[in-house]
């Protein structure tokens, strides 16, 4: 684990030092203090990890960001695979904000049976549950990737469920998450 130079700061799994210790800015992941051997962000904040799913001989995981940095409403998903957990390749983001919607909180599973209908047997979709909040509510909603994760698809049914509640978030799916073909 990397010390951090601030008394009383930790460095952990899922946290970036945000600090520059010059005031050129360096280039990526080459910056003092942060984190070789744990997944960080390209830039900004990361927030609630949201699925390692093991698909096709890689590693996804899927965790909430803003791409604007602190400005809000633009939360989404970003999205990084892994073959060894160590070196992270990040993606496109997964799923976008829009339409007066930011991405919070969730799960993914790899569909292998293909029990959505999202994809086939032959080519299982990825499955990200997640809330969908604005417009003064939070509904459950799902995307779906059958390219490996590397486009997303918002449902066209969403939002899946609607309780017209101000609070309801955090879907957890109960599915599979480790699936060897591809």
């Amino acid at each position: 684990m990397l010390q951090c130079p601030l008394p009383g700061c930790l460095t952990l799994a899922f946290l970036a030092c945000a600090w520059s210790a010059s005031a050129a800015e360096p280039a990526l992941f080459d910056e003092p203090n942060r984190p070789q051997f744990h997944y960080t962000p390209e830039r900004n904040w990361l927030n609630d990890p949201n699925g390692l799913v093991y698909f096709a001989g890689q590693w996804h995981l899927f965790h909430q960001y803003n791409p604007r940095g602190s400005s809000r409403p633009t939360k989404s998903w970003a999205h990084a695979v892994s073959r060894d957990l160590v070196h992270w390749e990040h993606l496109p983001l997964a799923i976008r904000y829009g339409d007066g919607i930011e991405i919070w909180s969730g799960s993914a599973v790899a569909d292998t049976a293909n029990t959505s209908g999202l994809g086939t047997k032959d080519n299982p979709p990825l499955v990200a549950i997640y809330t969908g909040a604005g417009q003064g509510k939070q509904t459950q909603n799902i995307a779906y990737s059958t390219d490996r994760g590397r486009t997303w698809t918002k449902f066209a049914g969403n939002p899946v469920i609607d309780e017209n509640l101000k609070e309801f978030r955090d879907p957890k799916s109960a599915g599979t998450s480790r699936q060897s073909a591809g």
